[in-house]
Protein backbone atom coordinates (compact mmCIF):
# COMPACT_ATOMS: atom_id res chain seq x y z
CA UNK A 1 0.00 0.00 0.00
CA UNK A 2 0.96 3.42 -1.40
CA UNK A 3 1.32 5.73 1.83
CA UNK A 4 0.52 9.35 1.22
CA UNK A 5 3.34 11.79 1.82
CA UNK A 6 2.80 14.94 4.48
CA UNK A 7 3.02 17.10 1.12
CA UNK A 8 0.58 15.85 -0.89
CA UNK A 9 -2.79 16.27 -0.97
CA UNK A 10 -5.75 13.88 -1.40
CA UNK A 11 -8.34 13.27 -3.45
CA UNK A 12 -11.15 14.66 -0.81
CA UNK A 13 -8.92 18.03 -0.22
CA UNK A 14 -8.60 18.80 -4.21
CA UNK A 15 -12.79 18.70 -4.62
CA UNK A 16 -12.80 20.54 -1.07
CA UNK A 17 -10.56 23.14 -2.81
CA UNK A 18 -12.61 23.50 -5.85
CA UNK A 19 -16.16 23.59 -4.06
CA UNK A 20 -14.24 26.48 -2.02
CA UNK A 21 -13.27 28.26 -5.01
CA UNK A 22 -16.50 28.29 -7.03
CA UNK A 23 -18.44 29.38 -3.68
CA UNK A 24 -15.97 32.54 -3.02
CA UNK A 25 -16.76 33.01 -7.08
CA UNK A 26 -20.86 32.55 -6.35
CA UNK A 27 -20.17 35.52 -3.47
CA UNK A 28 -18.93 37.84 -5.88
CA UNK A 29 -21.73 38.01 -8.40
CA UNK A 30 -24.01 40.66 -8.43
CA UNK A 31 -27.35 38.69 -8.43
CA UNK A 32 -28.72 35.34 -9.61
CA UNK A 33 -29.65 32.32 -8.38
CA UNK A 34 -25.74 31.45 -7.89
CA UNK A 35 -26.05 34.78 -5.55
CA UNK A 36 -28.69 33.50 -3.94
CA UNK A 37 -27.51 30.52 -3.06
CA UNK A 38 -23.88 32.28 -1.51
CA UNK A 39 -26.01 34.63 0.71
CA UNK A 40 -28.44 31.77 2.42
CA UNK A 41 -25.94 29.12 2.04
CA UNK A 42 -23.72 31.27 4.79
CA UNK A 43 -26.57 31.90 6.98
CA UNK A 44 -26.90 27.98 7.31
CA UNK A 45 -23.23 27.61 7.58
CA UNK A 46 -23.47 31.00 10.82
CA UNK A 47 -25.31 27.85 12.37
CA UNK A 48 -23.22 25.82 12.35
CA UNK A 49 -21.66 24.74 15.96
CA UNK A 50 -18.58 26.32 15.97
CA UNK A 51 -17.43 23.36 17.94
CA UNK A 52 -17.79 21.20 15.07
CA UNK A 53 -15.90 24.64 12.97
CA UNK A 54 -13.12 23.93 15.26
CA UNK A 55 -12.47 20.23 15.11
CA UNK A 56 -12.62 20.58 10.83
CA UNK A 57 -9.49 22.37 11.51
CA UNK A 58 -7.51 19.34 13.11
CA UNK A 59 -6.00 18.13 10.19
CA UNK A 60 -6.97 14.44 9.95
CA UNK A 61 -5.11 11.47 11.73
CA UNK A 62 -3.54 9.45 8.77
CA UNK A 63 -1.15 6.27 9.59
CA UNK A 64 1.68 8.71 8.19
CA UNK A 65 1.03 11.19 10.27
CA UNK A 66 1.10 8.52 13.18
CA UNK A 67 3.70 7.38 12.37
CA UNK A 68 5.64 10.67 12.37
CA UNK A 69 4.17 12.33 15.83
CA UNK A 70 5.22 9.19 17.97
CA UNK A 71 8.58 9.13 15.97
CA UNK A 72 9.38 12.50 16.39
CA UNK A 73 7.44 13.39 19.59
CA UNK A 74 6.94 16.99 18.61
CA UNK A 75 4.10 18.30 20.35
CA UNK A 76 1.54 20.21 19.14
CA UNK A 77 0.93 24.13 21.18
CA UNK A 78 -2.00 25.02 23.04
CA UNK A 79 -1.65 28.64 23.84
CA UNK A 80 -4.65 29.85 26.21
CA UNK A 81 -5.30 33.07 28.06
CA UNK A 82 -3.83 32.54 31.39
CA UNK A 83 -6.09 34.96 32.99
CA UNK A 84 -9.23 33.85 31.86
CA UNK A 85 -8.63 30.03 31.96
CA UNK A 86 -6.87 27.49 34.23
CA UNK A 87 -4.74 24.70 32.92
CA UNK A 88 -7.37 22.10 34.52
CA UNK A 89 -9.88 23.60 32.60
CA UNK A 90 -8.00 23.40 29.40
CA UNK A 91 -7.57 19.87 30.01
CA UNK A 92 -11.61 19.47 30.54
CA UNK A 93 -12.17 21.21 27.30
CA UNK A 94 -9.82 19.19 25.43
CA UNK A 95 -10.80 15.78 26.31
CA UNK A 96 -14.52 16.81 26.01
CA UNK A 97 -13.51 17.46 22.19
CA UNK A 98 -11.36 14.55 21.87
CA UNK A 99 -14.43 12.63 23.94
CA UNK A 100 -16.19 9.17 22.32
CA UNK A 101 -19.35 10.79 23.02
CA UNK A 102 -18.22 13.92 20.61
CA UNK A 103 -17.11 11.10 18.07
CA UNK A 104 -20.19 9.19 17.86
CA UNK A 105 -22.41 12.10 17.47
CA UNK A 106 -20.56 13.15 14.45
CA UNK A 107 -20.66 9.71 13.03
CA UNK A 108 -24.33 9.35 13.95
CA UNK A 109 -24.83 12.75 11.69
CA UNK A 110 -22.69 11.79 9.24
CA UNK A 111 -24.55 8.72 8.25
CA UNK A 112 -27.73 10.39 8.11
CA UNK A 113 -26.46 12.83 5.38
CA UNK A 114 -25.58 10.02 3.16
CA UNK A 115 -28.50 8.04 3.96
CA UNK A 116 -30.22 11.16 2.90
CA UNK A 117 -28.87 11.46 -0.27
CA UNK A 118 -31.14 9.14 -2.55
CA UNK A 119 -34.17 10.63 -1.07
CA UNK A 120 -32.58 14.33 -2.95
CA UNK A 121 -32.16 12.47 -6.33
CA UNK A 122 -35.71 13.74 -7.83
CA UNK A 123 -34.32 17.14 -7.92
CA UNK A 124 -31.96 16.79 -9.88
CA UNK A 125 -34.54 16.16 -12.50
CA UNK A 126 -35.39 20.26 -12.18
CA UNK A 127 -34.30 21.95 -15.23
CA UNK A 128 -31.49 24.90 -14.95
CA UNK A 129 -31.07 24.24 -10.91
CA UNK A 130 -28.24 21.96 -9.62
CA UNK A 131 -29.66 19.77 -6.87
CA UNK A 132 -28.81 22.00 -3.83
CA UNK A 133 -29.95 19.83 -0.76
CA UNK A 134 -27.99 16.79 -2.29
CA UNK A 135 -24.94 19.39 -2.46
CA UNK A 136 -26.40 20.57 1.29
CA UNK A 137 -25.89 16.59 2.36
CA UNK A 138 -22.46 16.03 0.72
CA UNK A 139 -21.19 19.17 2.74
CA UNK A 140 -22.73 18.04 5.74
CA UNK A 141 -21.06 14.59 5.42
CA UNK A 142 -17.73 15.86 4.75
CA UNK A 143 -18.09 18.59 7.66
CA UNK A 144 -19.10 15.70 10.07
CA UNK A 145 -16.29 13.48 8.75
CA UNK A 146 -13.65 15.70 9.11
CA UNK A 147 -14.43 16.89 12.65
CA UNK A 148 -14.57 13.07 13.12
CA UNK A 149 -11.10 12.72 12.52
CA UNK A 150 -10.34 16.08 14.25
CA UNK A 151 -11.69 14.37 17.29
CA UNK A 152 -9.46 11.70 16.77
CA UNK A 153 -6.19 13.46 16.67
CA UNK A 154 -6.99 15.25 19.48
CA UNK A 155 -7.84 12.42 21.30
CA UNK A 156 -4.50 10.80 19.87
CA UNK A 157 -2.47 13.53 21.18
CA UNK A 158 -3.85 13.68 24.47
CA UNK A 159 -3.15 9.83 24.91
CA UNK A 160 0.09 9.80 24.27
CA UNK A 161 0.81 13.21 26.16
CA UNK A 162 2.09 15.20 22.58
CA UNK A 163 -0.30 18.36 23.53
CA UNK A 164 1.85 21.23 25.23
CA UNK A 165 -0.23 23.19 27.33
CA UNK A 166 1.44 26.82 27.22
CA UNK A 167 -0.36 29.83 29.66
CA UNK A 168 0.17 33.34 28.34
CA UNK A 169 1.39 35.91 30.32
CA UNK A 170 -0.40 38.88 31.61
CA UNK A 171 1.50 41.04 29.23
CA UNK A 172 0.98 38.24 25.99
CA UNK A 173 -0.67 39.51 22.76
CA UNK A 174 -3.59 36.53 23.73
CA UNK A 175 -4.34 38.10 27.19
CA UNK A 176 -3.87 41.65 25.60
CA UNK A 177 -6.07 41.19 23.03
CA UNK A 178 -9.20 40.08 25.87
CA UNK A 179 -7.86 42.59 27.63
CA UNK A 180 -8.50 45.64 25.07
CA UNK A 181 -12.10 43.40 23.85
CA UNK A 182 -13.11 44.67 27.46
CA UNK A 183 -12.09 48.30 27.25
CA UNK A 184 -13.78 48.31 24.11
CA UNK A 185 -17.08 47.02 25.74
CA UNK A 186 -16.29 49.72 28.41
CA UNK A 187 -15.73 52.28 26.17
CA UNK A 188 -19.04 52.01 24.12
CA UNK A 189 -21.21 51.54 26.85
CA UNK A 190 -19.48 53.13 30.50
CA UNK A 191 -22.58 52.73 32.59
CA UNK A 192 -23.84 49.11 31.91
CA UNK A 193 -20.31 48.26 32.12
CA UNK A 194 -19.54 49.57 36.09
CA UNK A 195 -23.08 48.25 36.89
CA UNK A 196 -22.21 44.53 35.37
CA UNK A 197 -18.68 44.95 36.78
CA UNK A 198 -20.03 45.83 40.77
CA UNK A 199 -22.75 43.11 40.20
CA UNK A 200 -20.09 40.83 39.28
CA UNK A 201 -18.11 41.85 42.06
CA UNK A 202 -20.78 40.86 44.61
CA UNK A 203 -21.92 37.29 42.72
CA UNK A 204 -18.00 36.94 43.01
CA UNK A 205 -17.77 37.41 47.14
CA UNK A 206 -20.86 35.16 47.69
CA UNK A 207 -19.64 32.19 45.31
CA UNK A 208 -15.66 32.75 47.12
CA UNK A 209 -17.48 32.72 50.29
CA UNK A 210 -19.38 29.44 49.52
CA UNK A 211 -15.80 27.87 47.94
CA UNK A 212 -18.03 27.56 44.56
CA UNK A 213 -17.18 28.62 41.35
CA UNK A 214 -18.00 31.25 39.69
CA UNK A 215 -20.63 31.50 36.87
CA UNK A 216 -19.20 31.98 33.16
CA UNK A 217 -19.51 35.10 31.51
CA UNK A 218 -18.93 36.51 27.75
CA UNK A 219 -15.95 37.98 27.55
CA UNK A 220 -16.11 39.16 23.36
CA UNK A 221 -18.51 40.91 21.22
CA UNK A 222 -19.13 40.96 17.73
CA UNK A 223 -16.09 42.40 16.06
CA UNK A 224 -13.19 41.32 18.74
CA UNK A 225 -12.42 38.16 15.97
CA UNK A 226 -10.45 39.90 13.80
CA UNK A 227 -8.46 41.39 16.61
CA UNK A 228 -7.71 37.79 18.54
CA UNK A 229 -6.83 36.68 14.44
CA UNK A 230 -4.36 39.35 14.50
CA UNK A 231 -2.61 39.14 17.58
CA UNK A 232 -2.31 35.22 16.88
CA UNK A 233 -0.98 36.10 13.95
CA UNK A 234 -3.89 33.58 12.38
CA UNK A 235 -6.24 35.46 9.77
CA UNK A 236 -8.89 32.83 8.91
CA UNK A 237 -9.47 32.57 12.58
CA UNK A 238 -11.23 35.92 13.03
CA UNK A 239 -14.49 34.26 11.01
CA UNK A 240 -14.38 30.87 13.62
CA UNK A 241 -14.27 33.73 16.56
CA UNK A 242 -17.36 35.91 15.48
CA UNK A 243 -19.32 33.12 14.67
CA UNK A 244 -18.59 31.48 17.92
CA UNK A 245 -19.20 34.74 19.75
CA UNK A 246 -23.35 35.12 17.66
CA UNK A 247 -23.64 31.64 18.38
CA UNK A 248 -22.77 31.87 22.35
CA UNK A 249 -24.42 35.20 22.67
CA UNK A 250 -27.68 33.76 21.11
CA UNK A 251 -27.55 30.83 23.64
CA UNK A 252 -27.62 33.18 26.48
CA UNK A 253 -30.06 35.40 25.45
CA UNK A 254 -32.32 32.06 24.49
CA UNK A 255 -31.23 30.54 28.48
CA UNK A 256 -32.09 34.18 30.05
CA UNK A 257 -35.52 34.09 28.37
CA UNK A 258 -36.22 30.88 29.33
CA UNK A 259 -35.67 31.63 32.89
CA UNK A 260 -37.96 34.43 32.88
CA UNK A 261 -40.87 32.71 31.46
CA UNK A 262 -40.17 30.16 33.93
CA UNK A 263 -40.42 32.61 36.65
CA UNK A 264 -43.57 34.03 35.11
CA UNK A 265 -45.25 30.47 35.23
CA UNK A 266 -43.54 29.69 38.77
CA UNK A 267 -45.24 33.20 39.73
CA UNK A 268 -48.78 32.44 38.08
CA UNK A 269 -48.56 28.96 39.48
CA UNK A 270 -48.06 29.59 42.87
CA UNK A 271 -50.84 32.64 42.93
CA UNK A 272 -52.91 29.84 41.81
CA UNK A 273 -52.45 28.35 44.85
CA UNK A 274 -53.00 30.93 46.87
CA UNK A 275 -56.02 31.76 44.95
Amino acid sequence: KRSRLPGQTTYIDRITSKASERWMLWEKYESGWQKKVAVYGNKLFQRLPYEEWGLKSVVPLSETRRAEELERRTKSNVKYPSSILGEERVRELLKWYASHERQRYHRKWMWASVFGMPITAPVALLPVIPNLPFFWLVFRWWSHWRAQNGSKHVEFLIDNELLDLTPSSASSTLDTAYAVARVGLSLRDIDKTVKAMEERATVQSRFASKNQQLPEQMLLSKGDGALIAKCLEIPELGAEVERAVWQVQRSIKAQAEFKEEKAELDSVRKSGEKG
